[in-house]
């Protein structure tokens, strides 16, 4: 019998790991559940706490983590933090499950040092990340927010029909694609059900054969930034993508274009963008991430009237828990069964 400690929150909640575990693996495990506090109370973002270095994006202790792990010998969980100590603590511990797209908050060396498999759920919310990203497009290019704030404030803004003020199909529009992974595919699929002039940059992956033959163009990041009335990112985080879009980056997009980023804050450096959106030079932008989370209150970025906001929820999905639950589960039955895994880190 093998012993499944689950740490879960009330996103993905350990009834859910649960349930998919169960129906997979039957009466060859036993598993025990709780759930942290997130989204109600918010992670931490640090980077160097003591104990926790190199950890990021978790929340809990490592001696809450050990307490509720005891000598089970599979972890799974969304964001408690498995540091080197809990590792060390923990030798019976064999598999690490980890919902997420990359095991930011697992000390991976300690891991592969002691012989600890982690496997995590890449693409687990790409569906929901690429849906929420044509909203955001649209939300931004077609003044819904304009007119949304508007009328919670008590105006009724008929400005907004102005030829000079109202947006633009997509239809009629040419939409940069910054990163053609997990989440840029299927942007781009979604984009050409709209038909809109699809330009993809990623140096590092050819386009499919179908989006190629429908259309899609793979051009040089220059060539994107100078054509696309959009722009959107896409890539991970890297220390290559690190600031790639910046004041220079800016500067040579179309004037009055419009940047959305729903995939990381340190991809782009955000007191430029303040800079090309309050000059002029930008028409708008749609930030759904950030350079600091939670943003600052006082953040300029959050007082501009051309800029559409949401506190980092493009992947929050019911799709997206069943994805990741079901992954995981996946993944344990594998383990148990001695077969090799399908997404190790």
């Amino acid at each position: 019998m093998t012993t499944v400690a689950i740490i879960g929150d009330r996103f993905m909640e350990s009834s859910v790991f649960e349930r998919e575990i169960l129906a997979l693996c039957g009466d060859r495990v036993t598993c025990k559940c709780m759930d942290l506090a997130w989204p109600d109370e918010p992670m931490e973002h640090g980077y160097a706490a003591p104990g926790l270095e190199g950890l990021k994006e978790y929340m809990g202790t490592p001696e809450m983590v050990l307490s509720h792990l005891q000598d089970a010998q599979v972890l799974v969980t969304h964001l408690a933090p498995v540091s080197a100590g809990v590792l060390e603590s923990a030798p019976n511990l064999k598999l690490v499950g980890v919902s997420r797209g990359g095991p930011v908050n697992i000390a991976m060396e300690e891991a592969r040092q002691r012989g600890v498999l982690v496997v995590n759920t890449p693409g687990r919310n790409a569906s929901a990340v690429a849906e929420f990203t044509i909203g955001a497009i649209i939300a931004e290019t077609r003044n819904i927010t304009k007119g949304h704030d508007s009328l919670r404030a008590g105006d009724y803004r008929g400005d907004l029909y102005r030829a000079e003020i109202a947006g633009n199909e997509l239809s009629d529009m040419c939409v940069g694609v910054i990163g053609y992974g997990n989440v840029g595919t299927r942007v781009v699929k979604l984009l050409r059900a709209f038909g809109t002039r699809v330009l993809v940059t990623d140096p590092y992956v050819q386009l499919s054969v179908d989006d190629s033959r429908g259309g899609v163009e793979q051009v040089s990041l220059d060539t994107l930034l100078k054509e696309a009335d959009v722009v959107t990112l896409h890539p991970r985080v890297t220390k290559e993508t690190t600031g790639m879009i910046g004041a220079n980056e800016f500067a040579a997009m179309k004037p009055g274009a419009v940047v959305v980023n729903t995939a990381r804050g340190p991809l782009m450096d955000y007191d430029a963008l303040f800079e090309a959106l309050s000059s002029g030079h930008l028409g708008g932008a749609m930030l759904e991430t950030f350079a600091v989370e939670p943003t600052n209150p006082e953040d300029p970025l959050l007082q501009l009237p051309n800029v559409t906001l949401t506190p980092h929820i493009a992947g929050a999905s019911r799709k997206t828990v069943k994805i990741a639950a079901k992954k995981i589960a996946e993944e344990v039955r594998r383990w148990i069964s001695d077969e090799p895994p399908l997404s190790p880190c």
